[in-house]
């Protein structure tokens, strides 16, 4: 089992949510987070005073996986995701040991679904 985290702009969530089903993925958390990296911000100014804004909105996705929809389910973020620009986003896989389904007390694989 692994946890697949990806961080994506917002714009593109419609995208890799489309992706996602296409791979026969359909259970996914999304959050709305903030934060940086390559992109590092943008300067504006507000009420003529100048203001860098380094933490950029994005969306957070949390997948859990078992092994053999790993691959599907990070290319069909790539294909959803992917402008070719700066800031597209990461894609994080991480071990899963343990995942228990609360309504049933299903465990491991069979509780992800």
């Amino acid at each position: 089992m692994k946890m697949i985290i990806a961080v994506i702009q917002p714009e593109k969530l419609l995208d890799v949510k489309e992706a996602l089903y296409a791979a026969a993925v359909y259970k996914m958390t999304a959050l709305n987070v903030i934060g940086c990296g390559q992109q590092m911000g943008y300067k504006e100014t507000y009420r003529g005073a100048p203001t860098e804004i380094n933490l950029l909105k994005k969306v957070e996705l949390q997948i859990a996986v078992n092994e053999d929809f790993v691959q599907p389910t990070i290319d069909a973020i790539i294909k959803g995701a992917r402008t070719g620009n700066i800031g597209d986003g990461k894609i994080f896989v991480l071990d899963l040991p343990e995942c228990i389904r609360i309504r049933t007390g299903e465990r491991g694989g069979e509780a992800i679904g």
